[in-house]
């Protein structure tokens, strides 16, 4: 399936000077197939070992023999001559030796003709608590998440209905009588969620969506449950670390929406829960949208640190944890958890696309959803309805107090502008074009 982060991967080829590349994702979000594909397409050599598995790469980066030497022998080790022209060496679970992860730096100043590229399941978690020194400035970063909606058309063949959105949106027009065949698609999203192999699954069903296999979702959470184990101090951790997880849905149930600590245990204290949230961040299996107390530029330098939200890093996985079975979200019957729900989609859209997830937090009860620093106009709100009828009091409170542009309400409405109340409508399916707006 077609990922857009192939595209950064052929910018960071197409590069004079480049750095080894390291991919951080969630887990079972397509990290090790989409880098296997263009290390395959894009390569006359290729090489790719799993440090699970190539236990003596491991085993040599462990040692205490001179950079030099260990980069010899791995050479010999593979039977690979990564330095040969049009070569690439891919270096999965490489979070299974931080040696080799701080040897980068080596391979950048010594060998800078080298490409590879490193990923893994936690390798977020891993890189935020080495005890050896990471090499800063000498690695490239990139951040892979679940299939955004673009992504998702694309494999179900939808470019004609993808193509409609795009122009739509450009032109803030109608999209007529295929608004309802977008939401339908979005509506198959919310169920399957971004990761490949539950679109896959979504895919399969052809036009039968009750008969999407549930357990595909199923078992990538016992699988994020399991990691939960992994690269923990004690079992004390891992437990606050569950808790945490299991919360959520809670903390976005309250009225402020905002992370309390209290929720997950009444004598809870941040200190408590720090890591354990942070571990959670790491990972990606979470995603934090940040308050910011007064809407200037930039944004992040009025960040309260100490009010966030906290958004689960797939839709389709925060349905599962919920219990929404297929009839209630096809059919639209999600009363409890709607709101939320599409909020959590939106949040999983904008990050999926590069934009910074921040909101405001007034008096008199009004709260944005979301907040973007546009190219062109400067800073605007959006405001999240999971409903086509829709009010915006806080938009309207926000407006009063510092006078955007213009405003944007994302729902289940068509395009459209109303200049008296200066709210821009863009329907939930087009969320990810929102990175246009602010690129």
């Amino acid at each position: 399936m077609k990922r857009k982060i192939y595209e950064q991967f052929m910018e960071w080829k197409n590069t004079k000077s480049f750095k080894p590349l390291i991919i951080l994702g969630v887990r079972q979000c397509g990290k090790t197939y989409i880098i296997d594909e263009f290390c395959r397409n894009e390569f006359k050599n290729y090489r790719k070992i799993n440090l699970l598995y190539d236990v003596d790469v491991v085993k040599l980066y462990a040692t205490d023999e001179p950079s030099e030497k260990k980069y010899n022998d791995l050479k010999a080790l593979l039977d690979f001559d990564f330095e040969q022209e049009d070569s690439i060496l891919f270096i999965d679970e490489i979070q299974e030796s931080e040696e080799l992860i701080s040897d980068l730096k080596f391979f950048q100043e010594k060998h800078s003709n080298v490409r590879i590229i490193g990923a893994g399941s936690l390798l977020g978690v891993k890189l935020a608590r080495l005890n050896k020194p990471f090499p800063v400035g000498k690695v490239t970063r990139l951040y892979m998440y679940p299939m955004d909606f673009e992504e998702f058309l694309i494999a179900f063949e939808q470019q004609p209905l993808l193509d409609k959105i795009k122009d739509c949106f450009k032109n803030n027009s109608s999209m007529g009588i295929l608004h309802n065949k977008a939401i339908d698609y979005y509506r198959k999203y919310l169920l399957s969620g971004g990761m490949p192999e539950s679109v896959k699954t979504m895919i399969d069903c052809g036009d039968d969506y009750y008969h999407y296999d549930l357990s595909k979702l199923n078992n990538i959470i016992e699988d994020y449950k399991n990691d939960m184990n992994h690269h923990i101090a004690n079992a004390s951790e891992t437990l606050k670390i569950r808790n945490i997880y299991n919360s959520l849905s809670s903390q976005l149930q309250n009225a402020s929406k905002k992370f309390q600590y209290s929720v997950i245990d009444s004598s809870a204290k941040s200190r408590e829960y720090s890591l354990p949230l942070n571990w959670l961040v790491e990972s990606n299996m979470v995603q934090l949208c940040q308050c910011v107390k007064l809407p200037e530029k930039p944004l992040l330098g009025f960040v309260d640190n100490d009010v966030f939200k906290v958004y689960y890093s797939d839709v389709g996985i925060f349905n599962r944890l919920v219990n929404n079975d297929i009839k209630t979200v096809m059919l639209d019957d999600m009363t409890m958890y709607k709101g939320i729900i599409t909020e959590n989609y939106v949040a999983n859209q904008l990050k999926a696309n590069g934009v910074d997830l921040l909101y405001w937090k007034g008096n008199r009860d009004s709260e944005v959803d979301f907040l973007i620093t546009t190219k062109d106009d400067g800073i605007i709100p959006i405001e999240v309805k999971a409903e086509e009828h829709t009010q915006s009091k806080s938009l309207k409170v926000y407006d009063e107090l510092y006078h955007p542009k213009y405003m944007i309400r994302i729902s289940l409405k068509d395009f459209g502008y109303n200049p008296e109340t200066k709210i821009k409508s863009i329907p939930l399916y087009a969320t990810f074009l929102i990175k246009n707006l602010i690129k």
